[in-house]
């Protein structure tokens, strides 16, 4: 149970420097989706770590691994969502 809680709380913080270490990205996401996204990105940076044998089974990701997989996801998101907003006009 605390590993999910300690994901959570280091992906809210990958998830928010993330959003500083992306170059460029001047997406209008705010602050809750940042912190949304970088939880996503941490759970994503745990599950690749355990399928790759980086992390055991119980294990989490780094802190480190958080905040590449949070950067990850929100570059992936801010492809995604630039794509559709200019097939959208």
């Amino acid at each position: 149970m605390f590993s999910i809680i300690g994901t959570i709380i280091i992906g809210f913080i990958a998830g928010v420097i993330a959003k500083f270490l992306m170059p460029g990205n001047n997406e209008p996401s705010g602050f809750i989706l940042t912190t949304i996204l970088g939880i996503v990105g941490a759970f994503v940076a745990t599950f690749i770590g355990q399928a790759v044998g980086w992390y055991g089974p119980n294990q989490g990701a780094g802190f480190i691994g958080a905040i590449v997989g949070a950067v990850v996801v929100l570059a992936i998101y801010g492809f995604v969502a630039g794509r559709s907003r200019t097939t959208t006009l």
